[in-house]
């Protein structure tokens, strides 16, 4: 829901990118045109984009038109050319777990309440994506044996454990991970990488 209502506010496309470390999101969304990914991809414009270097110096919301960092390498230039006339961009999170978005516009700028309804619509993605702050090496093993295909028995007398024992190593992973099946929760301690 929340990133359709991204997509109606953004018509030439958006990236969110999630809990970045380690320079890369942990979770990330992108609608813009393949020709300008494609572009961006080949000329390895991650690296130098002001879009990012802006993300990680600022908390907060500016148009591309008002950034105060320089685009050296004319990036915001080319994304004219794909369409991407007007932009913006948002960031928020500790730099340790950054969100960095940013969407566009081809007919004019985004509008103060555009920003501010974009702007809450990314800082509640930040916070429902928030990673635990540390899953258990005992709830890890036991949700690693359900993804490895283990039954509950099975995972249970692998781990020398009684079996009412791992479902609660699983149902308190389920809790720290904020997911409602022990598939979603094994899926999500994939995506932050723990799993």
């Amino acid at each position: 829901m929340e990133l359709h209502k991204l997509g109606l506010l953004a018509p030439a496309g958006y990236f969110v990118g999630l809990h970045i470390r380690f320079a890369s999101p942990l979770i990330s969304f992108q609608t813009y045109d393949q020709a300008w990914l494609d572009h961006y991809t080949a000329q390895a414009y991650a690296l130098r984009d002001p879009t990012i270097a802006w993300g990680f110096s600022v908390t907060g919301a500016s148009r591309w038109s008002e950034f105060t960092i320089p685009d050296t390498f004319g990036i915001l230039k080319e994304a004219r050319d794909f369409g991407l006339r007007f932009g913006l961009s948002v960031a928020c999170g500790p730099i340790s777990s950054r969100t960095i978005a940013s969407f566009a516009r081809a007919e004019r700028e985004f509008s103060d309440d555009e920003i501010e309804r974009i702007s809450q619509i990314v800082r509640r993605l930040h916070e429902i994506t928030e990673p635990p702050e540390s899953l258990t090496k005992a709830q890890i093993d036991a949700l690693r044996c359900v993804a490895m295909g283990d039954r509950h028995a099975a995972a249970a007398a692998k781990l020398g454990i009684s079996e009412s024992a791992f479902k609660a190593r699983l149902n308190s992973a389920r809790q720290k991970l904020l997911a409602r099946t022990t598939a979603e929760a094994i899926q999500r301690a994939k995506d932050y990488k723990v799993l």
